[in-house]
C-alpha cells in the first residue's frame, strides 16, 4: 500500500503540471498565477510552504529531543506570529504595495520602494545563495524518511524528489504550485494528525493522558511547559515564526491573492488553523521520542528519531504510506516555492532587470525555467554532499534571509520614514550577524567553545539575533538620518533670517 500512495502522488504532481502549463500564458502566469489566486489556495499554499520536511524530520527529531514537551509552543507560535500575524500585517499592505509599485519580486519591490538598483542585485544573489540550503535541508529530511521507511538509498530518493520537483515546477510554474499545494494540504492536515494520534496510542506513550507522565519519568524538564532550555527555545520560536516576516517565498503568497475584499481575511483565518494543525502535531510527535530511544539513536544522527520514532512504533504499512506522502508532500510544495523564487531572483531580477532590458516574455519564461532547473541540482549536490544537520541547514537560510529582509520589507511597507540609508544598514546588519557567529565564532573558539560563544554560533539562536538587530538598526539609522538633515538646515534658515 505505501508503494500505491507513493506511485499515485507522483503521478497526481505530473498530471497537475501537465494541466496547469496550459494555464501558463505569461509571465505573470507562470509566476504570480495571474495575481487572481483564491484565499483557500492561498492559504492552503502559505501553509504548505512554511512547514516541509525539516519540521516535521528535522527540527521535531532534534528540537523534540532537546526540548520535550516545550517545544510544542514553536507550533502554537508559529501559527500566531507566524501566520495570523503575518497575513494581518503584511498581507493586505503586500498587494497593495506590490500591485503599485509594480513589484514582482521582493528585490524588485527594494528597488522601487528605495530606489536603489544595487539593492535590488544585493537581494537578488542573497535569496539564490541562502534557498539552496534550506532547499538541500528539505531533500535531506526526504532522504531520511524513505531511506527508512522504503530501503532506497538516501541518494536515489533525494535524485528522484529533485526530479519531480523540476518537472512540475518547469511545466506549470506557480499555478501548478498553488494547485500542488492545495492538494498537499489536506494531505498535510490529515498525515499530521494521524501520525501524531498513531505515536500517542503507542505502547511506549501510553495515551493522551499518560504522555506528560511517563515523560516526566524519563526527564522531568522535558515534561515542563518551559523545558530544559527555555533561552535557547525563545530564539527557535523567533527564529521559525518572525522569520517568515522577512523571507521571499512567504511573502510572494501575498502578491498573488485575488484583489478581493474578504479574501485576505479568509486566508489569514484558515492559513492559521492549518499551522496551529500541523505545527502542533508535528511538534508533539518529536516531543515524545525520549519514551522511544535512550540515546539518540543512529550514532547520534537527530535526522534520524522520527523515522526510527515510527518504524520503533510498528505503524501499519498503509498509515506509513500515508504518513510518507504526507512529508512529501509538505516538501515538495516548500521546495516548489524555493525553485520559483530563486528562480525568480537570477531571471527576473538580474536577467531582465539589469542585463538584457529588453527580453521578451518568451525568452524570460524560458530563462527562469533553466534557472529553476540549475536551482535544482545545486540544492540536490549539496544535500548529498553536506554533513551538517537539517536544523544548522535550514536556520542558517531563514537567519540570513529573514535577517537581511524583514527590516527593508516590514519599515518599507508602513513607514513612509523608511529610508535607502536605513534599508541598507539593516541588510548589512542581519547577515554580518550571521556570518560573524556562525563561521568567524566557530573558525575561532576551537572545538570547545565557551558558554557564550557557544550559545551564539548555534545557527537558530544566530538567525534570531540577527533578526531582531536589523529590526532595531533601521528605525534607528532612519532617526538619525533625520535629525543630522534638521540640523543641517536649520542654520542655513537662521542666516537667511539675519540676512
Amino acid at each position: 500500500m505505501k508503494y500505491v500512495f507513493l506511485i499515485a502522488f507522483v503521478l497526481l504532481m505530473i498530471t497537475t503540471g501537465i494541466i496547469a502549463r496550459k494555464k501558463v500564458k505569461n509571465m505573470d502566469d507562470f509566476f504570480l498565477g495571474g495575481k487572481n489566486v483564491g484565499p483557500w489556495i492561498s492559504a492552503f499554499s502559505y501553509g504548505a510552504s512554511y512547514f516541509s520536511a525539516v519540521i516535521f524530520i528535522g527540527y521535531a527529531g532534534k528540537i523534540g529531543w532537546d526540548m520535550g514537551f516545550s517545544a510544542i509552543w514553536i507550533g502554537v507560535f508559529n501559527a500566531l506570529i507566524g501566520t495570523y500575524l503575518a497575513w494581518a500585517l503584511l498581507g493586505k499592505k503586500t498587494r497593495e504595495m506590490t500591485h503599485k509599485l509594480k513589484a514582482k519580486t521582493m528585490p524588485e519591490f527594494f528597488e522601487k520602494r528605495y530606489g536603489s538598483k544595487n539593492m535590488k542585485i544585493f537581494s537578488a544573489l542573497i535569496i539564490f545563495i541562502f534557498l539552496v540550503p534550506y532547499s538541500a535541508s528539505v531533500y535531506k529530511g526526504l532522504g531520511y524518511l524513505f531511506e527508512t521507511a522504503f530501503n532506497i538509498p538516501f541518494i536515489y530518493v533525494t535524485l528522484g524528489m529533485a526530479a519531480l520537483t523540476g518537472v512540475y515546477i518547469i511545466l506549470g510554474g506557480y499555478v501548478a504550485t498553488a494547485l500542488n499545494d492545495f492538494i498537499q494540504g489536506i494531505i498535510m492536515l490529515v498525515g499530521a494528525m494521524v501520525m501524531f494520534g498513531y505515536i500517542l496510542s503507542s505502547p511506549q506513550v501510553g495515551g493522551l493522558s499518560n504522555a506528560i507522565s511517563n515523560l516526566a519519568q524519563v526527564d522531568a524538564a522535558k515534561a515542563s511547559l518551559v523545558g530544559p532550555h527555555p533561552v535557547s527555545l525563545l530564539g527557535l520560536i523567533i527564529l521559525t515564526s518572525l522569520g517568515t516576516w522577512g523571507l521571499p517565498q512567504m511573502v510572494h503568497k501575498f502578491y498573488t491573492v485575488k484583489d478581493d475584499k474578504g479574501a485576505i481575511h479568509k486566508g489569514k483565518v484558515i492559513s492559521t488553523i492549518f499551522a496551529l494543525v500541523v505545527g502542533v502535531c508535528a511538534y508533539g510527535t518529536g516531543s515524545l521520542s525520549s519514551l522511544f530511544f535512550n540515546a539518540v539513536p543512529d550514532g547520534g544522527n537527530y535526522d534520524k528519531i522520527v523515522p526510527l520514532m515510527l518504524i520503533e512504533s510498528a505503524v501499519p504499512e498503509l498509515l506509513l504510506g500515508l504518513i510518507t506522502v504526507l512529508v512529501l508532500s509538505a516538501s515538495m510544495s516548500t521546495l516548489a516555492s524555493l525553485v520559483l523564487v530563486s528562480g525568480s531572483a537570477i531571471a527576473i531580477d538580474l536577467g531582465k532587470g539589469v542585463l538584457y532590458k529588453n527580453m521578451s516574455q518568451k525568452f524570460e519564461m524560458n530563462l527562469m525555467r533553466v534557472v529553476c532547473a540549475l536551482f535544482v541540482v545545486a540544492s540536490f549536490v549539496l544535500s548529498i554532499s553536506s554533513p551538517s544537520a537539517i536544523v544548522t541547514l535550514m536556520s542558517l537560510s531563514w537567519g540570513a534571509l529573514a535577517g537581511c529582509f524583514i527590516a527593508p520589507f516590514l519599515y518599507g511597507l508602513w513607514s513612509k520614514k523608511a529610508s535607502v540609508t536605513g534599508a541598507w544598514a539593516s541588510m548589512i546588519t542581519g547577515l554580518s550577524v550571521m556570518v560573524v557567529c556562525v563561521v568567524v565564532l566557530p573558525a575561532v573558539s576551537g572545538s570547545n567553545p565557551g558558554g557564550l560563544i557557544r550559545f551564539l554560533s548555534s545557527a537558530p539562536n544566530a538567525g534570531s539575533l540577527a533578526m531582531l538587530l536589523s529590526l532595531a538598526v533601521m528605525p534607528i539609522v532612519d532617526h538619525v538620518k533625520v535629525a543630522s538633515r534638521t540640523m543641517a538646515v536649520a542654520p542655513a534658515a537662521e542666516v537667511e533670517k539675519a540676512s
